[in-house]
């Protein structure tokens, strides 16, 4: 496995090795797993993935400062350089990118890439210019690494839809693979960000996976449930613990990201879109989770 700090310097190494395969008269095959860091199960299940489909997995790691509003935690975002990359050494990643912030943005930036509409809502209501961050640091690492498919995981579904929508508009030579959310035996979604949870607020935390696994089961019975209804019920669940402080409840058409009516019954509902999004946001003392579950018609897949 290579690491790289300096982004020309893995820009040579993927050049010398689609030149290799080149010569062999094969396409290279390159997988992107972009992160954060503090990397988990989660995060593995992602670079697995990527090492089944592709010859060349790329995990670039980096703590993107443009994706955080100014009173969130940044600063204290966790970090931990030596596991993760014994983690991605373990996946059998071929190349880490590790950049500082300086030389992701050498100079003040002053372009950025925004998706309308998709992002003015859930997290992106919550956290302005969160997704502009987030958009605009995915498209500087597909032209810096060229792959033909990037994995992101179904816990940040908005983020997904988004950055899928960014792919299609701007005609991003790259496949999106959503990968399912992965969770602890007891139903909490992994998170980098659950290192911050007391004992109690950890237990707490388990209403958000409660709530809607619940949701899922009476949707799958067929149970005949409003939109409205059933984020009423999310609501009342989620609020019932006490320690629990909503940020936001909601249900979306998946992939569009377009609000359902919530007279409408869920089924219809679900008839009409393919795929519905149910999203939670949920603080416990400081630490913000988010989760959710994607509903579908039975036996049919959702593509970004």
């Amino acid at each position: 496995m290579k690491v790289f700090t300096e982004i020309p310097e893995l820009k040579k190494f993927l050049k010398s090795q689609r030149m290799t395969a080149a010569r062999e008269g094969k396409e290279l095959q390159v997988g992107l797993v972009p992160t954060m860091g503090y990397l988990h199960e989660g995060h593995a299940s992602l670079l697995r993935k990527s090492r089944a489909e592709n010859d060349l997995v790329v995990l670039s790691i980096f703590v993107n400062p443009i994706q955080f509003g100014p009173n969130e935690d940044l600063d204290r975002y966790p970090r931990d350089a030596e596991r993760d990359l014994a983690l991605a050494e373990r996946e059998g990643v071929d190349a880490v990118l590790m950049p500082s912030v300086e030389e992701m943005y050498p100079q003040p930036i002053r372009t950025k890439v925004a998706v309308a509409e998709l992002t003015s809502l859930l997290c992106g209501a919550s956290r302005p210019g969160h997704f502009d961050g987030v958009t605009t640091v995915v498209s500087k690492l597909f032209h810096i690494v060229s792959p033909q498919r990037a994995y992101f995981g179904q816990k940040d579904a908005q983020q997904v839809a988004v950055v899928a929508r960014m792919v299609k508009d701007l005609n991003f030579d790259v496949e999106i693979v959503p990968c399912p959310i992965v969770r602890e035996s007891d139903g909490l979604a992994l998170s980098s960000r659950n290192v911050y949870l007391s004992t109690e607020q950890r237990a707490a935390a388990l209403v958000l996976s409660r709530s809607l696994k619940q949701l899922e089961a009476e949707v799958s019975s067929g149970k005949s449930i409003t939109t409205g209804e059933a984020k009423g019920q999310l609501f009342h669940h989620i609020g019932s613990e006490p320690l629990a402080e909503i940020d936001y409840v909601e249900m979306v058409a998946f992939p569009s990201m377009e609000p359902l009516q919530e007279a409408n019954s869920l089924n219809s509902e679900l008839e009409a879109h393919g795929g519905i999004l149910a999203a939670v946001a949920v603080k416990f003392g400081a630490t913000r989770l988010i989760d959710n579950v994607l509903l579908t018609r039975k036996g049919e897949a959702i593509h970004v």
